[in-house]
């Protein structure tokens, strides 16, 4: 017989459970885009806790896709080599011999996150933005400074993804792509994810980062926003107190929304199951930004 304590984990349980199913229901089939970078990517336990998470997604309906990045690695593997890592306006300057090394330490992220979630009972299927042509690149400039071969994503054609999903296989994406001359290119993770979530039409596009979210004082852990429209995210950002890492990747969230994506969320990474957390509860642990005329889940904030 459940003694009193455990009756009420148990009850606990049954009521975290029943919070999710809303989510379950509304999601359920739908494409999820999770860019998967970060602290998250170099800690153990961190990366377990994601790779359940996005496993679980699966499982219960949802459609996931990773899209990672491996930026420390690749810088890492860059300083092995006897060369040192060097960055314009923080891009890395990205020549031949470094394209070479990138190429192989993000596959080698690559097949070791397919291992992690075969493990777990799930399909995955690894490939980069070179195969089935999935990401056309172009060369991108650092103000006006040729810096190799690092690249913006010109085209995306996601049938290998429809296909892969289709036959209930779990993308996992590097974020190499080839240019009209079949040249490789580094192509930062969160400009992949966002063109990717856009070109399936994905439901959501969820980034995993190194900070809880958005806040309305970037000095204030307080005024971290649950909830922000596309008009207010622009008003933040016109307002001067978006700077940094942050300042790109709103306005990747902004890109997204206006181009169809229906929620984007940007979570601490180094919370364990921050994915489930954010997307399962009523409250969430990060910032969605959603279209101005979208549904509010918790309600106006004021910016």
């Amino acid at each position: 017989m459940i003694s009193g304590n455990n009756m009420q984990e148990v009850v606990d349980k049954a009521s975290v459970l029943i919070e999710a199913l809303p989510y379950i229901q509304r999601f359920n089939r739908k494409i999820i885009v999770v860019k998967y970078g970060g602290s998250a990517m170099l800690d153990e336990e961190l990366k377990r806790s994601v790779i359940q998470d996005v496993t679980l997604l699966k499982l219960v309906g949802f459609k996931p896709i990773i899209v990672h990045g491996g930026g420390k690695d690749i810088s890492r593997w860059v300083e092995k080599s006897g060369m040192e890592p060097r960055f314009v306006n923080g891009l890395r300057v990205t020549d031949e011999a470094t394209m070479e090394i990138a190429e192989m330490v993000l596959s080698r992220v690559n097949k070791s996150l397919v291992s992690m979630v075969e493990q777990l009972g799930v399909r995955a299927i690894g490939i980069s933005g070179k195969d089935g042509g999935l990401l056309l690149a172009e060369k991108k400039l650092a103000d006006g400074e040729d810096i190799g071969f690092v690249g913006n994503v010109k085209e995306v054609r996601p049938q290998i993804l429809f296909d892969l999903l289709k036959k209930d296989f779990l993308p996992i994406v590097c974020p190499v792509g080839m240019d009209s001359s079949f040249d490789s290119y580094n192509i930062n993770a969160d400009d992949a994810a966002c063109a990717i979530a856009k070109a399936v039409a994905a439901n959501k596009l969820a980034f995993l980062t190194d900070i809880e979210g958005v806040y309305r004082d970037p000095k204030d852990p307080a005024t971290l926003i649950s909830e922000l429209t596309v008009s207010e995210a622009k008003q933040l950002i016109e307002s001067g107190f978006i700077g940094g890492g942050m300042l790109p990747k709103l306005g990747n969230c902004i890109n997204a929304i206006e181009e169809g994506v229906e929620r984007v969320h940007i979570l601490d990474g180094r919370i364990a199951h921050c994915l489930l957390l954010e997307i399962f509860t009523n409250k969430g642990i990060g910032t969605a930004i959603l279209a101005d005329d979208a549904e509010r889940y918790f309600g106006s904030e004021s910016i």
